[in-house]
């Protein structure tokens, strides 16, 4: 099986299932962040996480960046499970909104689907919430699709 996205064989749907199942590993940034894919659909994806205390900003909550990483990992996993073995996509923008604080253990929840998977351009929106479905965040991102 494949053993990093860089050198998968397979469409990236596929791939995302076999990071799911465990045969290859976690997102490299979810493992330092605290937060792993937890369900894979065709231009949909979701991730999972509790950051702590290590994540907090100078006011005592959830830093933005660890927001918008889960965010920005979701939407562009969510990108990703829309191509095939031959093609790759990187970021041209992300949009956050802030909408409520984040306190460390707070278990949240971040949703990536694909509005439009075009042929050059994939466009992706992605909602943080809380356990109790509360919006933390709400996130649009635009893709460049690129062959391998």
């Amino acid at each position: 099986m494949s053993s990093s996205a860089l050198d998968r064989a397979v469409g990236g749907l596929e791939y995302l299932r076999e990071l799911l199942a465990g045969k290859v590993g976690n997102v490299p940034i979810g493992q330092a962040l605290g937060f792993r894919v937890t369900e894979v659909a065709s231009g949909e994806v979701v991730l999972t996480g509790e950051p702590d205390a290590r994540f907090y900003n100078l006011i005592g909550t959830i830093h933005g960046g660890w927001a918008a990483s889960i965010l920005d990992t979701a939407m562009a996993l969510a990108t990703l499970s829309t191509l095939d073995e031959h093609h790759d996509f990187t970021t041209l923008d992300i949009k956050v909104n802030y909408l409520r604080p984040i306190a460390a253990g707070t278990a949240v929840r971040a949703e990536g689907r694909v509005l439009h998977g075009g042929r050059r351009v994939s466009l992706t929106e992605a909602r943080l919430t809380d356990a109790g479905g509360k919006l933390l965040a709400h996130a649009t991102s635009t893709c460049m699709v690129i062959p391998r």
